[in-house]
């Protein structure tokens, strides 16, 4: 029980900010493909398997939730002031995690440099997500569709789905809207369930997707997450343009080196606790 809560917080810390999404925080504590397993169980028809995977997830839940709680109180006033800070922890953890991804799936990628072209339609993903990010449409279905864009690249080891919320220009007010639920704002929660819609509809629609990729094409698969991960820096450096008052794009004069390395040194930690973890 208590291990999976812990597994779940780790993934809510990460999936609350953009940067390292929550599937590379699975990916980095060793139970990434029973995390996606269990997804999968749940949609499908072995009631034995469904009821296992309902209790792995309810216990990975409940720290998701407790660690998700605890960052929003924390992000929806820290982000506005300290945008550059932040994104400069974010950098350190996207940075530092690709050598950790490369490192979990060498005997996946090892000799395969032909998939670097996976790598490469992963880079443009995330451009061309950034370039398009004023499109106009309802906003209703802008942020069902944002949202079930985010919640698969939370599910992916590569882009945060936080990160796209950011591209999108959702990341604050979805964050300042579920604080303001989280104090019993209820005029929030129309917002709240057009945005949980989306991620219900993003979860099925990928995951028996990823389930096979990860099977039948792994090192394709790695190598396209490699390429979100190295396409998030970019996005991640255009955060602060999409604040509610924007502000020019992460340069050398705005990054913070000692947040920065601070970034690689939660994602040491990380790697601390999974060999702890492994050992229990």
């Amino acid at each position: 029980m208590f291990l999976n809560a812990v597994r779940g917080f780790c993934m809510a810390l990460a999936d609350s900010v953009p940067g390292v999404s929550g599937g590379t925080i699975a990916f980095l504590l060793g139970f990434y493909d029973e995390f996606i397993n269990s997804l999968n169980d749940m949609i499908g028809k072995d009631n034995a398997k469904r009821k296992a995977a309902l209790v792995f997830l309810i216990k990975l839940g409940i720290g998701w939730v407790i660690g998700f709680g605890a960052s929003v109180m924390v992000l929806s006033s820290l982000f506005q002031v300290h945008i550059y800070e932040i994104s400069s922890v974010f950098l350190g953890l996207t940075l530092f995690a690709i050598p950790l991804v490369v490192k979990e799936e060498w005997a996946s990628i090892k000799g395969k440099a032909g998939c670097l072209v996976f790598t490469l339609i992963g880079m443009a993903l995330v451009f061309c997500i950034s370039y398009f990010e004023h499109m106009t449409v309802g906003l209703g279905l802008y942020l069902f569709f944002a949202a079930m864009i985010a919640i698969t690249a939370m599910v992916l080891p590569g882009i945060s789905g936080s990160t796209l919320l950011l591209i999108f220009g959702l990341y604050v007010p979805v964050i300042n809207a579920i604080h303001e639920f989280m104090h019993l704002n209820l005029s929030y929660l129309p917002v709240l369930v057009i945005f949980g819609l989306g991620v219900l509809t993003g979860i099925v629609s990928i995951i028996k997707i990823i389930k096979i990729c990860l099977a039948k094409h792994r090192s394709q698969t790695i190598y396209m997450i490699l390429g979100l991960m190295i396409g998030s820096l970019y996005a991640i450096t255009q955060g602060p343009t999409t604040l509610d008052v924007p502000q020019p794009p992460m340069s050398f004069s705005t990054f913070h080196i000692g947040f920065f390395i601070l970034g690689a040194v939660i994602l040491a930690g990380l790697e601390l606790l999974k060999t702890r973890l492994e050992k229990q």
